[in-house]
């Protein structure tokens, strides 16, 4: 492992685990990172029941830890959304959750909001932080 990466993953309801694994695919490429890399991975406790993001999870044998949209709130992100915040609580699901799950500060966001849009219409964010050592 280079160095230790935490993921923050956001999605639509009912995104596939197809269009996940290819938005984390695509956001690993674009900072040079592999799946080996991955230390910690996270999103909002409302996606705790997303069968896609579960099922990605238990493929690669990760623990997913859920965040509160209050907690994920206080994160500063250089992305926010007010559409995110008016549907989650939060302005930011993947950039917020990569942060708190790195114990990193934004300095150590080396992807921000990588969008992806799968094949079925599904959206999908992934954010990738550093992991402070």
């Amino acid at each position: 492992m280079k160095r230790p990466i935490a993921i923050g993953l956001g999605c639509d309801r009912g995104t596939p685990a197809a269009t996940l694994v290819w938005a984390l695919v695509e956001a690993l490429c674009s900072c040079g990172a592999a799946l080996a890399d991955v230390a910690a991975v996270a999103s909002i406790d409302l996606k705790a029941d997303e069968p896609g993001l579960l099922e990605l999870a238990r493929w690669q044998g990760w623990t997913i830890r859920f965040y509160p949209a209050a907690e994920l709130a206080t994160v500063p992100v250089p992305h926010p959304s007010e559409t995110v915040r008016k549907y989650t609580g939060t302005p930011s699901v993947s950039e917020a959750a990569a942060l708190l799950a790195a114990g990193a500060g934004m300095d150590q966001l080396i992807v921000e909001k990588l969008r992806y849009r799968g094949p079925d219409g599904r959206n999908a964010t992934v954010s990738i932080a550093r992991i402070p050592t």
